[in-house]
């Protein structure tokens, strides 16, 4: 299922964008989705990965960040009304190249506090002993790929209010990104400028 996903990719339109010690990929899937990427141009490392789908009565919905985080709201400081609290968690996901990695900020609690199992549903469940934060969530990559979850992969640590959960990749995903870079460093980019780099 890997390789099956990785022809979806290579089979995508595809404009490219070298910008800010990034490069930007823009995919149109067959079925309308959009997928951007970005990706270090040092490191290699997956930066951030969005998605736009279509929505059920026509038009798109709005960017859904896999990976990274959106741009932080701009905050009017001269309109009144409630503000959310920048002491809530907040949960996203930053991979490195060797483990698919959520970080949760502002969770005090050290790391014995916090438990992590599989869902029946092939989802993580992350809930605290305290029962003060619980979150249920997906690995998209292994979806796509129809790999499962193993509960031996998952490690998790705890530092500067920040807990960390990590998930070892799986030999067929590093294979599949391997080969994916590969590809990638192909394609040619204009600096500040979007070229079309959609195989012929």
């Amino acid at each position: 299922m890997a390789d099956a996903w990785l022809q979806k990719l290579r089979l995508s339109q595809k404009t490219c964008l070298v910008q800010d010690g990034r490069r930007k990929i823009h995919f149109t899937l067959s079925d309308g989705t959009e997928l951007a990427e970005e990706y270090d141009l040092k490191s290699g490392e997956l930066i951030v990965r969005k998605w736009k789908k279509k929505a059920t009565l026509g038009g798109y919905r709005k960017w859904e960040f896999e990976v990274g985080e959106p741009p932080a709201p701009i905050v009017n400081l001269d309109s009144e009304g409630l503000v959310e609290s920048n002491l809530n968690p907040v949960f996203l996901r930053k991979d490195t190249k060797t483990h698919f990695q959520w970080r949760v900020r502002n969770l005090p609690y050290p790391v014995d506090n916090y438990k992590i199992r599989i869902s029946d549903d092939r989802q993580l469940i992350l809930s605290t002993v305290n029962k003060k934060y619980y979150k249920k969530f997906s690995v998209p990559d292994l979806d796509r790929c129809a790999l499962p979850l193993e509960e031996e992969r998952i490690d998790m640590t705890h530092a500067n209010n920040t807990l960390i959960i990590s998930y070892k990749k799986p030999q067929e995903i590093l294979d599949m990104e391997k080969t994916f870079q590969q590809e990638l460093k192909k394609l040619k980019a204009s600096k500040d400028g979007e070229i079309d780099c959609t195989p012929s």
